[in-house]
């Protein structure tokens, strides 16, 4: 008679998860969540002070500890010892979710470079230094660890108007690989998580309800909710995908098979009739 499988490997690493941009949004929904199963919760935030304190709220309502600093990625080397300030608050880290970012809407021809230098200062330079602290303290610790990055279906696919997010995001998913590789030894596994569009501030859709139907060249045919990304982050977290390291995992509704460029500007079904 064979053998039973042996028990998925559970690491011990630190029940405690920073997550940068946890003052809305997909970081708001993924603080709750990893509250709810059983994680202290480090909060940053650039802006929204009142936002951060309303997560915090939230955590602590899951009988969990929180504690929050402000985050200012433009200048990623002095923004990344927050992240070392939240390690010692919460005494630890387990899990560190890469979630800040920033955008542009302007042509590559017309764009100077201090708007390309400062997106990709906090969608790739932050997360780099960010990572590397928290990397340091879960390999200090000997425990493993998970980091997960944010990233978009721009790190496959290009968007008009985008240049710097998408070099940026595409950076962030080769910078997961290396770091994958690397901190493999140290029971480290490195993701990313590349949604579409969500229904967040940061699509101008303030946390609302994704509208059934309202986005026709979708395959599921309306934006993601937040807590639908943070369901894939919290997956990524837990020590069940202890086997997972190097991936990319989409949450688009399918919208990378269309092609998100294409997909945006389609305004009729019809084209699921073939």
């Amino acid at each position: 008679m064979n053998e039973p499988p042996a028990p998925i490997s559970r690491d011990r690493y630190d029940s405690v998860a920073i997550i940068t941009g946890a003052d809305s949004g997909i970081g708001r929904a993924t603080a709750v969540l990893l509250a709810e199963r059983g994680f202290d919760i480090g909060i940053t935030f650039h802006r929204d002070d009142a936002g951060a304190r309303r997560t915090a709220e939230e955590v602590a309502s899951h009988g969990r500890r929180a504690a929050v600093r402000r985050h200012d990625l433009t200048d990623p080397q002095a923004a990344a010892t927050v992240v070392d300030a939240l390690v010692d608050d919460l005494g630890g880290v387990g899990v560190l979710v890469n979630n800040a970012g920033t955008g542009s809407s302007r042509p590559l021809l017309d764009m100077d470079f201090d708007e390309w230098r400062s997106v990709l200062a906090v969608d790739l330079d932050g997360a780099f230094l960010c990572s590397q602290r928290a990397a340091r303290r879960m390999a200090a610790r000997g425990a493993g660890g998970r980091i997960i990055n944010v990233t978009s279906v721009h790190e496959e696919f290009p968007r008009l108007g985008a240049g710097p997010y998408c070099a940026a995001k595409g950076g962030l998913r080769m910078l997961a690989r290396v770091l994958a590789l690397e901190l493999s030894p140290h029971r480290i596994t490195v993701n990313t998580v590349a949604p579409g569009e969500i229904a967040t501030p940061m699509t101008g859709q303030s946390d609302r309800p994704p509208q059934p139907d309202s986005r026709p060249g979708y395959p599921l045919a309306r934006p993601g909710d937040a807590r639908e990304v943070a369901a894939a982050i919290a997956f990524l977290a837990d020590p069940a995908a202890s086997y997972i390291t190097g991936a990319s995992l989409f949450v688009d509704g399918a919208m990378g098979l269309m092609g998100p460029q294409a997909a945006s500007a389609l305004t009729s079904p019809d084209w699921r009739a073939g």
